[in-house]
Protein backbone atom coordinates (compact mmCIF):
# COMPACT_ATOMS: atom_id res chain seq x y z
CA UNK A 1 0.00 0.00 0.00
CA UNK A 2 1.31 3.43 -0.89
CA UNK A 3 0.87 5.71 2.11
CA UNK A 4 1.15 8.82 -0.03
CA UNK A 5 -2.16 8.20 -1.77
CA UNK A 6 -5.64 8.83 -0.48
CA UNK A 7 -6.62 6.28 2.14
CA UNK A 8 -9.88 5.48 3.87
CA UNK A 9 -9.92 5.70 7.67
CA UNK A 10 -12.54 3.51 9.37
CA UNK A 11 -13.34 4.02 13.06
CA UNK A 12 -15.61 1.72 15.03
CA UNK A 13 -16.45 0.35 18.45
CA UNK A 14 -19.08 -1.73 20.14
CA UNK A 15 -19.61 -2.74 23.74
CA UNK A 16 -20.66 -6.39 23.79
CA UNK A 17 -19.67 -9.13 26.22
CA UNK A 18 -17.00 -11.25 24.51
CA UNK A 19 -15.25 -13.64 26.88
CA UNK A 20 -13.37 -15.54 24.15
CA UNK A 21 -11.87 -12.34 22.64
CA UNK A 22 -8.24 -13.49 22.99
CA UNK A 23 -8.89 -16.41 20.62
CA UNK A 24 -9.55 -13.96 17.76
CA UNK A 25 -6.42 -11.80 18.04
CA UNK A 26 -4.18 -13.78 15.69
CA UNK A 27 -6.77 -14.18 12.91
CA UNK A 28 -7.82 -10.54 13.17
CA UNK A 29 -4.22 -9.34 12.87
CA UNK A 30 -3.61 -11.70 9.94
CA UNK A 31 -6.56 -10.41 7.94
CA UNK A 32 -5.50 -6.80 8.61
CA UNK A 33 -1.91 -7.49 7.47
CA UNK A 34 -3.02 -9.42 4.38
CA UNK A 35 -5.08 -6.40 3.37
CA UNK A 36 -2.14 -4.05 4.05
CA UNK A 37 -3.92 -1.98 6.68
CA UNK A 38 -2.38 0.18 9.39
CA UNK A 39 -3.96 1.27 12.65
CA UNK A 40 -4.94 -0.13 16.03
CA UNK A 41 -7.71 -2.48 17.13
CA UNK A 42 -8.31 -3.08 20.83
CA UNK A 43 -10.23 -6.16 21.93
CA UNK A 44 -11.37 -6.97 25.47
CA UNK A 45 -14.10 -8.88 27.22
CA UNK A 46 -16.30 -5.75 27.03
CA UNK A 47 -16.05 -5.37 23.22
CA UNK A 48 -14.00 -3.98 20.34
CA UNK A 49 -12.58 -0.53 19.51
CA UNK A 50 -10.60 0.27 16.39
CA UNK A 51 -9.32 2.81 13.92
CA UNK A 52 -7.78 1.40 10.73
CA UNK A 53 -6.63 2.86 7.44
CA UNK A 54 -6.08 1.49 3.96
CA UNK A 55 -7.77 0.94 0.62
CA UNK A 56 -11.54 0.68 0.24
CA UNK A 57 -11.33 -3.05 -0.55
CA UNK A 58 -8.92 -3.71 2.30
CA UNK A 59 -11.15 -1.98 4.83
CA UNK A 60 -14.20 -3.84 3.51
CA UNK A 61 -12.47 -7.22 3.84
CA UNK A 62 -11.50 -6.60 7.46
CA UNK A 63 -14.95 -5.34 8.43
CA UNK A 64 -16.49 -8.37 6.73
CA UNK A 65 -14.37 -10.62 8.93
CA UNK A 66 -15.23 -8.72 12.12
CA UNK A 67 -18.95 -8.94 11.30
CA UNK A 68 -18.72 -12.73 11.10
CA UNK A 69 -18.25 -12.64 14.89
CA UNK A 70 -21.74 -12.91 16.37
CA UNK A 71 -21.36 -10.01 18.81
CA UNK A 72 -20.38 -7.59 16.03
CA UNK A 73 -22.60 -8.58 13.12
CA UNK A 74 -24.23 -5.12 13.27
CA UNK A 75 -21.01 -3.15 13.86
CA UNK A 76 -21.38 0.54 12.92
CA UNK A 77 -18.47 2.29 11.21
CA UNK A 78 -17.52 5.93 10.61
CA UNK A 79 -15.46 6.69 7.50
CA UNK A 80 -13.18 9.58 6.64
CA UNK A 81 -10.34 10.19 4.19
CA UNK A 82 -6.66 10.95 4.58
CA UNK A 83 -3.79 11.82 2.30
CA UNK A 84 -0.45 10.39 3.36
CA UNK A 85 0.40 8.33 6.40
CA UNK A 86 -2.25 7.90 9.10
CA UNK A 87 -0.70 5.28 11.41
CA UNK A 88 2.78 3.79 11.68
CA UNK A 89 1.85 0.09 11.62
CA UNK A 90 -0.94 -2.40 12.31
CA UNK A 91 -1.59 -3.52 15.90
CA UNK A 92 -4.26 -5.73 17.47
CA UNK A 93 -4.02 -5.54 21.25
CA UNK A 94 -5.59 -7.54 24.05
CA UNK A 95 -6.83 -5.19 26.77
CA UNK A 96 -8.70 -5.30 30.05
CA UNK A 97 -10.96 -2.52 28.71
CA UNK A 98 -11.45 -1.13 25.20
CA UNK A 99 -11.53 2.32 26.80
CA UNK A 100 -9.88 2.49 30.20
CA UNK A 101 -12.01 3.77 33.08
CA UNK A 102 -10.89 1.38 35.78
CA UNK A 103 -14.39 0.61 37.06
CA UNK A 104 -15.33 -3.07 36.86
CA UNK A 105 -19.02 -2.52 37.64
CA UNK A 106 -19.75 -0.27 34.61
CA UNK A 107 -21.77 -2.06 31.90
CA UNK A 108 -22.28 0.10 28.78
CA UNK A 109 -23.49 -2.97 26.88
CA UNK A 110 -26.57 -2.91 29.14
CA UNK A 111 -27.06 0.68 30.32
CA UNK A 112 -26.18 3.96 28.55
CA UNK A 113 -27.54 7.45 28.09
CA UNK A 114 -30.11 8.32 25.45
CA UNK A 115 -28.52 8.65 22.01
CA UNK A 116 -29.16 11.91 20.17
CA UNK A 117 -28.58 12.66 16.49
CA UNK A 118 -27.08 16.08 15.55
CA UNK A 119 -30.49 17.77 15.25
CA UNK A 120 -31.68 16.44 18.61
CA UNK A 121 -28.31 17.34 20.14
CA UNK A 122 -28.51 20.96 18.97
CA UNK A 123 -32.09 21.26 20.26
CA UNK A 124 -31.01 19.97 23.67
CA UNK A 125 -28.07 22.38 23.83
CA UNK A 126 -30.43 25.31 23.30
CA UNK A 127 -32.27 24.52 26.54
CA UNK A 128 -31.32 26.46 29.66
CA UNK A 129 -31.32 23.61 32.17
CA UNK A 130 -28.67 21.43 30.47
CA UNK A 131 -25.16 20.66 31.71
CA UNK A 132 -22.90 19.96 28.69
CA UNK A 133 -19.93 17.73 29.54
CA UNK A 134 -16.90 17.11 27.34
CA UNK A 135 -15.55 13.71 28.46
CA UNK A 136 -12.27 14.10 26.55
CA UNK A 137 -8.89 15.10 27.95
CA UNK A 138 -7.63 18.66 28.30
CA UNK A 139 -5.35 18.64 25.23
CA UNK A 140 -8.30 17.53 23.07
CA UNK A 141 -10.69 20.11 24.50
CA UNK A 142 -8.08 22.84 24.03
CA UNK A 143 -8.45 22.94 20.23
CA UNK A 144 -12.23 22.63 19.92
CA UNK A 145 -15.45 22.17 21.88
CA UNK A 146 -19.21 22.70 21.86
CA UNK A 147 -20.47 26.07 23.04
CA UNK A 148 -20.89 26.23 26.82
CA UNK A 149 -19.27 22.86 27.55
CA UNK A 150 -17.80 21.94 30.92
CA UNK A 151 -14.75 19.72 30.86
CA UNK A 152 -12.97 17.78 33.63
CA UNK A 153 -9.45 19.03 32.75
CA UNK A 154 -8.19 15.46 32.89
CA UNK A 155 -5.14 13.92 31.25
CA UNK A 156 -6.65 10.41 31.25
CA UNK A 157 -10.19 9.07 30.98
CA UNK A 158 -9.51 7.04 34.13
CA UNK A 159 -9.76 10.32 36.04
CA UNK A 160 -13.36 10.91 34.94
CA UNK A 161 -15.15 8.89 37.68
CA UNK A 162 -13.41 10.80 40.49
CA UNK A 163 -14.16 14.12 38.77
CA UNK A 164 -17.82 13.16 38.36
CA UNK A 165 -18.10 12.04 41.99
CA UNK A 166 -16.60 15.33 43.21
CA UNK A 167 -18.21 17.86 40.89
CA UNK A 168 -21.51 16.41 39.61
CA UNK A 169 -23.03 15.08 42.82
CA UNK A 170 -25.53 17.97 43.08
CA UNK A 171 -26.76 17.55 39.48
CA UNK A 172 -28.41 14.13 39.60
CA UNK A 173 -31.80 15.49 38.49
CA UNK A 174 -30.39 17.86 35.87
CA UNK A 175 -30.23 17.10 32.13
CA UNK A 176 -26.66 16.07 31.33
CA UNK A 177 -25.47 16.06 27.71
CA UNK A 178 -22.18 14.21 27.12
CA UNK A 179 -19.92 14.05 24.09
CA UNK A 180 -16.51 12.79 22.97
CA UNK A 181 -14.61 12.15 19.73
CA UNK A 182 -16.40 9.09 18.37
CA UNK A 183 -18.90 8.18 21.09
CA UNK A 184 -17.09 5.48 23.04
CA UNK A 185 -15.98 7.49 26.08
CA UNK A 186 -19.29 9.28 26.62
CA UNK A 187 -21.08 5.94 26.23
CA UNK A 188 -19.07 4.51 29.11
CA UNK A 189 -19.25 7.77 31.10
CA UNK A 190 -23.03 7.92 30.71
CA UNK A 191 -23.29 4.33 31.92
CA UNK A 192 -21.25 5.26 34.98
CA UNK A 193 -23.49 8.23 35.81
CA UNK A 194 -26.68 6.21 35.38
CA UNK A 195 -25.28 3.53 37.71
CA UNK A 196 -24.78 6.31 40.29
CA UNK A 197 -28.41 7.43 40.18
CA UNK A 198 -28.36 10.24 37.60
CA UNK A 199 -31.74 10.53 35.93
CA UNK A 200 -31.45 12.41 32.62
CA UNK A 201 -28.27 11.48 30.77
CA UNK A 202 -27.88 12.03 27.02
CA UNK A 203 -25.01 11.42 24.63
CA UNK A 204 -24.15 12.53 21.10
CA UNK A 205 -24.55 9.49 18.85
CA UNK A 206 -21.37 8.96 16.83
CA UNK A 207 -19.58 11.68 18.74
CA UNK A 208 -18.02 14.84 17.36
CA UNK A 209 -16.91 13.07 14.17
CA UNK A 210 -20.46 12.18 13.16
CA UNK A 211 -21.60 15.69 14.04
CA UNK A 212 -18.89 17.33 11.91
CA UNK A 213 -19.68 14.97 9.05
CA UNK A 214 -23.36 15.93 8.98
CA UNK A 215 -23.34 19.56 10.13
CA UNK A 216 -22.39 22.48 7.88
CA UNK A 217 -20.06 24.93 9.57
CA UNK A 218 -22.47 27.87 9.31
CA UNK A 219 -25.17 25.81 11.06
CA UNK A 220 -23.04 24.29 13.79
CA UNK A 221 -22.60 24.66 17.54
CA UNK A 222 -19.06 23.31 17.32
CA UNK A 223 -16.14 25.72 17.68
CA UNK A 224 -12.62 24.85 16.52
CA UNK A 225 -11.22 21.52 15.38
CA UNK A 226 -11.52 17.96 16.64
CA UNK A 227 -8.40 16.13 17.83
CA UNK A 228 -7.96 12.63 16.36
CA UNK A 229 -5.49 9.94 17.40
CA UNK A 230 -3.64 9.55 14.11
CA UNK A 231 -1.17 11.50 12.00
CA UNK A 232 -3.86 13.88 10.76
CA UNK A 233 -4.00 15.31 14.33
CA UNK A 234 -7.24 17.31 13.84
CA UNK A 235 -10.34 17.40 11.62
CA UNK A 236 -12.76 20.17 10.65
CA UNK A 237 -16.34 20.14 9.37
CA UNK A 238 -16.99 17.59 6.62
CA UNK A 239 -14.06 15.70 8.22
CA UNK A 240 -11.46 17.68 6.31
CA UNK A 241 -7.96 17.71 7.77
CA UNK A 242 -7.47 20.55 10.24
CA UNK A 243 -4.58 22.95 10.75
CA UNK A 244 -3.00 21.41 13.83
CA UNK A 245 0.19 19.39 13.97
CA UNK A 246 1.49 17.30 16.84
CA UNK A 247 4.54 17.89 18.97
CA UNK A 248 6.40 14.58 18.81
CA UNK A 249 8.03 15.33 22.15
CA UNK A 250 4.96 15.93 24.37
CA UNK A 251 2.07 14.93 22.01
CA UNK A 252 0.29 18.27 22.32
CA UNK A 253 -1.66 19.50 19.26
CA UNK A 254 -0.03 22.67 17.94
CA UNK A 255 -1.81 25.53 16.17
CA UNK A 256 -0.19 27.73 13.53
CA UNK A 257 0.53 30.28 16.29
CA UNK A 258 2.20 27.61 18.44
CA UNK A 259 4.42 26.63 15.51
CA UNK A 260 5.60 30.22 15.10
CA UNK A 261 6.88 30.29 18.68
CA UNK A 262 10.61 30.60 19.32
CA UNK A 263 10.30 27.44 21.42
CA UNK A 264 9.00 25.31 18.54
CA UNK A 265 11.60 23.04 16.96
CA UNK A 266 9.98 20.48 14.70
CA UNK A 267 9.99 16.99 16.26
CA UNK A 268 11.98 18.25 19.27
CA UNK A 269 10.08 20.81 21.36
CA UNK A 270 7.17 23.24 21.51
CA UNK A 271 5.85 26.05 23.77
CA UNK A 272 4.27 23.44 26.07
CA UNK A 273 7.34 21.29 26.72
CA UNK A 274 10.50 23.26 25.89
CA UNK A 275 11.27 23.85 29.59
CA UNK A 276 10.38 20.32 30.72
CA UNK A 277 12.99 18.37 28.78
CA UNK A 278 16.36 17.15 29.95
CA UNK A 279 19.48 16.28 27.98
CA UNK A 280 18.53 12.61 27.84
CA UNK A 281 15.07 13.24 26.38
CA UNK A 282 16.43 15.72 23.82
CA UNK A 283 18.96 13.15 22.67
CA UNK A 284 16.19 10.57 22.28
CA UNK A 285 13.99 12.97 20.28
CA UNK A 286 16.89 13.94 18.01
CA UNK A 287 17.57 10.27 17.30
CA UNK A 288 13.90 9.68 16.51
CA UNK A 289 13.86 12.74 14.24
CA UNK A 290 16.84 11.33 12.34
CA UNK A 291 15.16 7.93 11.96
CA UNK A 292 11.96 9.57 10.64
CA UNK A 293 13.96 11.55 8.08
CA UNK A 294 15.83 8.42 6.95
CA UNK A 295 12.54 6.50 6.60
CA UNK A 296 11.06 9.32 4.51
CA UNK A 297 14.10 9.30 2.26
CA UNK A 298 13.76 5.51 1.74
CA UNK A 299 10.08 5.92 0.85
CA UNK A 300 10.93 8.53 -1.78
CA UNK A 301 13.63 6.31 -3.30
CA UNK A 302 11.29 3.32 -3.38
Amino acid sequence: MNNYNENIVASFYKFSRWNEFADFRSDLLDVCLKNELVGTILIASEGINGSISGTQDGIANVLKYIRTIDQFSDLKVKYSFAYGKTFRKMKVRLKKEIVSMGKDDVAPDKLTGKLLNPNEWDNLLEQDDVLIIDTRNNYEHSIGAFEGATYPNTTSFREFPDWADNFLEDNKDKKIAMYCTGGIRCEKASSYLLSKGYKNVYQLDGGILKYLEERQEDDSKWNGECFVFDYRVSLEHELNKGNHEMCHACRMPLSETDRKSEFYIKDLSCPYCHDKQNEKSLKRFKERKLQIELQQQRNVIE
